[in-house]
C-alpha cells in the first residue's frame, strides 16, 4: 500500500500579519507543522506499522517549507514532495487543493490520502474534500477511528454532528482526521540523524501534468479577499464600586449609552 499525507507549514504565533491581497506575511515569524496534520501522519505510520505500506508526505508552500517535510522524515516517513512556485502564491482552497491533487498525480497513484481536518491558519476543512474531487476518488472527512483496514477497502468511524457513524470506503480514497484518533509520536533524533541529507521531490508548475497558469495561485482563485485586517484591541476600561442597586443602575446607563439596551 501507498500512503500520501498532505501537511502543512503553518504560523507558530496569532500575530501574523497579512499583505493588501491576503496572504500571509511569513517572513520573520516562526512556523510549525499544522497541528491537525500531526495526526494525519501518525494515522498513516500506525497502518504503515500493521501493513508495511510506504508514506509519503507532499506540502505547498516556499522553499522553507521543507522543515515540516523533515519533522515528517523524524516521525517515520519515507518520501517527500514540496509544491513550490511563485506561480503557486496567493491560492485560495479550490488552487490549493487543484495544486496539490496535480503534486499527488505526479508522485505516482496512492491508495489512500490522508489530511488533517483542518489548518489553523485558514480553519476552512476544504481543501481535502476538494482535492478528492478533482482526483475523482471517494472520500470522507471527520474520521475520528480506523476501525478495519480490508484489502480493497478501509472502515472509518466518522464524527458527523449528532452521531457516530460507520462507514466503509473503497481504494483508492482520501480521509481526514480529527484530533485525537491517534496520538503523534515525537520526532525521533534517531531518524533525524538518519534523514539528514535524504533528499526531497521538488515539483514548479513545469514539472505538473497541467500547466495552465491560471489555475493556480492567485489566477485560479474565484474567492478573491476584498480586505483582511486585524481587529482593533480596545483596552478601554472602568473601575465602578458601590452596592448591587447602585451598581445595577450605573450599568443600565452605560449599556443605554452604548445603544446596546
Amino acid at each position: 500500500m501507498e500512503i500520501v499525507v498532505c501537511i502543512k507549514q503553518v504560523p507558530g504565533t496569532t500575530e501574523v500579519k497579512v499583505d493588501e491581497k491576503g496572504n500571509l506575511i511569513r517572513d520573520g515569524i516562526d512556523s510549525k507543522m499544522n497541528p491537525y496534520d500531526l495526526y494525519a501522519v501518525e494515522t498513516a505510520l500506525k497502518i504503515k506499522e500493521e501493513q508495511g505500506a510506504k508514506v509519503k508526505v507532499i506540502t505547498m508552500g516556499p522553499p522553507q517549507s521543507e522543515t515540516v517535510i523533515r519533522e515528517a522524515f523524524m516521525m517515520g516517513a519515507d518520501d517527500g514532495y514540496l509544491l513550490t512556485d511563485r506561480k503557486f502564491a496567493g491560492a485560495d482552497v479550490l488552487a490549493t487543493a487543484y495544486a496539490l491533487a496535480q503534486g499527488v498525480e505526479k508522485g505516482g497513484k496512492p491508495q489512500l490520502i490522508i489530511c488533517g481536518k483542518q489548518t489553523t491558519d485558514g480553519d476552512t476543512a476544504q481543501v481535502g474534500p476538494e482535492m478528492a474531487e478533482y482526483l475523482g476518488i471517494p472520500h470522507v472527512a471527520n474520521v475520528k477511528k480506523i476501525v478495519e483496514l480490508k484489502e480493497d477497502s478501509i472502515v472509518v468511524e466518522i464524527d458527523m454532528p449528532n452521531t457516530l457513524e460507520t462507514v466503509e470506503v473503497q481504494y483508492p480514497c482520501l480521509i481526514t482526521v480529527e484530533k485525537g484518533i491517534f496520538q503523534p509520536r515525537l520526532p525521533s533524533y534517531k531518524l533525524k540523524k538518519a534523514t539528514k541529507d535524504k533528499g526531497i521531490a521538488y515539483l514548479s508548475l513545469k514539472d505538473l501534468n497541467d500547466q495552465d497558469e491560471k489555475q493556480y495561485g492567485n489566477s485560479g482563485s474565484p474567492t478573491q479577499v476584498e480586505r483582511i485586517f486585524p481587529p482593533e484591541a480596545n483596552t478601554d476600561h472602568e473601575k465602578w464600586t458601590g452596592g448591587g442597586k447602585e451598581l445595577g443602575e450605573k450599568m443600565f446607563v452605560k449599556l443605554s449609552e452604548l445603544k446596546f439596551v
